[in-house]
């Protein structure tokens, strides 16, 4: 929280020693865990960016569409990304395009069993490695936490 000098300035004060530390392990144990599920896309031939678009295709939310622009904005690329990224992997058999039933303009993706099989492999390797760093990730989430409560 800022705190307000007498001469009017805002000064915000240093965080204990703890929260960075705290802060610290939390980015090694994402970037380990980013790491991890890299080499697992690559070593199910596909890349990182590929499976992404997978688990988000499955992952959807209630209600919302597999459209391009539903997935660029769940992957948090631009729109002609997103049209890039599907059709690499509309190439490698993994989705397909169709047209909505009850509106012919708008283009759904669909994931192809082949697809559907790398994307099942993959998410369970990752849910097996969460289950080894899940507590390590949930404990220094917890300590970053109760730090501002």
């Amino acid at each position: 929280m800022a705190r307000q000098t007498a001469n009017g300035t805002q000064t915000t004060p240093e965080p204990p020693l703890s929260d960075y530390r705290a802060l610290a392990e939390l980015r090694y144990q994402v970037r380990r865990f980013l790491a991890f599920s890299e080499a697992a896309a690559r070593g199910a031939g596909i890349e990182p960016q590929q499976h992404q678009l997978l688990l988000a295709m499955k992952g959807l939310p209630t209600g919302r569409r597999p459209t391009i622009k539903t997935l660029a904005e769940r992957l948090c690329v631009k729109h002609n990304t997103a049209v890039a990224l599907v059709d690499q992997v509309e190439a490698r058999n993994l989705v397909r395009r169709e047209r909505h039933d009850d509106d012919r303009r708008e283009i759904l993706l669909r994931l192809t069993p082949k697809g559907a099989r790398i994307l099942r492999s993959l998410s369970v390797l990752h849910r097996d490695q969460l289950q080894v760093i899940g507590p390590t990730l949930a404990e220094v989430l917890s300590a970053i936490l109760r730090a501002r409560s």
